[in-house]
């Protein structure tokens, strides 16, 4: 398909960015190239903004609350022009300009793109022998983030003992994930006290492959969960989970310290489900005709020295698009797009 730039489009006052993901990294970048006098157009998939972290009940190290941080980030959405309940179908660049068409038949012209369309929660029910979707009390992160924010299920009992399963779907070589998704081993601590404050009685263990604890304040959490909370955590490896009689759950697991195996009853196992590529990133990449690195994330140009460039001129990306990344790293990286936007616009 061939298009004609008119006259009206070629001699714009402003350059525009077309955003491609309207998360935590698309929002960040989108205020930092307004704020530079572009015009940004962003399209979304979902039909709200602010991607899995509008889902997250509290942040951690410090337990903030998500809804302030996302308004914070996006400044005021009304500024933003956010085609909600869109994707891409169609792609093509000429003379510079980005021609763009989305399912609903929205066409963009742009004189960059910036792709920032996240990760996707590894799906548990991949992982069989963990029961997820087979047993009632087998959740993941993301849905234990959702009882929190929404109430638990009434189980009839005072005292309730929980299980964390770490590293589900990442370090797992069955799974097709060799790489560490980052922030599952602070979440799970930061899950871990937000069930031990709304269920003072209960009963806390961790299960961890190796306790990855790199952040600013990220151990004196770790430290917190253990003195303060008298969460119990036992380095081990799951392998069998099965339902008792009374629908409480009976784990198999090996002490990988001791060489013991152990058993215990629990009423809840939560999963810590990893980082994936999204969707929308492999059919991104196969609309723009870019290429993925060997873990399906979006292939940037150069490693270190160029995060935010893809091998394709005047195409840039942002935030965990490119691999498992904290907050503050998602942030700090989409104004690093930001401004490897505005360097490629200023040279052109």
């Amino acid at each position: 398909m061939n298009f004609v730039c008119n006259t009206d489009m070629t001699e714009r006052l402003k350059k525009k960015v077309l955003i491609i993901g309207a998360g935590i990294a698309g929002l960040e970048a989108a205020v930092q190239l307004m704020n530079l006098n572009y015009d940004v157009e962003v399209i979304e998939k979902e039909n709200f903004y602010g991607g899995h972290v509008k889902q997250w009940f509290k942040t951690f190290p410090d337990f903030q609350d998500t809804k302030p941080l996302i308004d914070l980030i996006a400044g005021k959405p009304d500024n933003l022009n956010i085609h909600f309940g869109s994707v891409p179908g169609f792609a093509e660049e000429q003379n510079g300009i980005f021609h763009v068409i989305t399912d609903k038949n929205l066409h963009i012209h742009a004189d960059a793109v910036l792709i920032s369309t996240g990760f996707e929660l590894f799906d548990a029910h991949r992982k069989e022998e963990y029961g997820y979707g087979i047993f009632n009390h087998v959740i993941t992160n993301a849905d234990l983030e959702s009882f929190f924010q929404n109430g638990f299920p009434e189980t009839g009992k005072l005292s309730l003992r929980f299980g964390f399963i770490h590293c589900v779907g990442s370090r797992d070589a069955k799974a097709g994930n060799l790489y560490c998704s980052k922030v599952c081993c602070a979440t799970a601590v930061k899950q871990a006290i937000e069930v031990r404050q709304h269920f003072p009685d209960s009963e806390v263990y961790c299960f961890y492959m190796d306790m990855r604890m790199f952040g600013k304040q990220y151990e004196e959490l770790f430290q917190q969960a253990q003195e303060k909370y008298g969460i119990h955590f036992v380095r081990a490896r799951l392998s069998e989970v099965n339902q008792n009689f009374d629908q409480s759950l009976l784990i198999k697991v090996e002490d990988t310290l001791t060489s013991k195996p152990m058993k215990m009853s629990l009423d809840y196992i939560v999963l810590m489900s990893g980082m994936e590529p999204s969707v929308s990133s492999q059919s991104i990449a196969t609309l723009f005709g870019i290429a993925l690195d060997n873990e399906g994330f979006i292939k940037v140009s150069k490693p270190f020295i160029a995060e935010n460039i893809t091998e394709k001129k005047g195409l840039f990306v942002a935030g965990t698009a490119t691999g498992p990344k904290t907050i503050t790293e998602t942030l700090n990286d989409a104004r690093s797009a930001a401004l490897a936007v505005h360097q490629y616009l200023n040279s052109k």
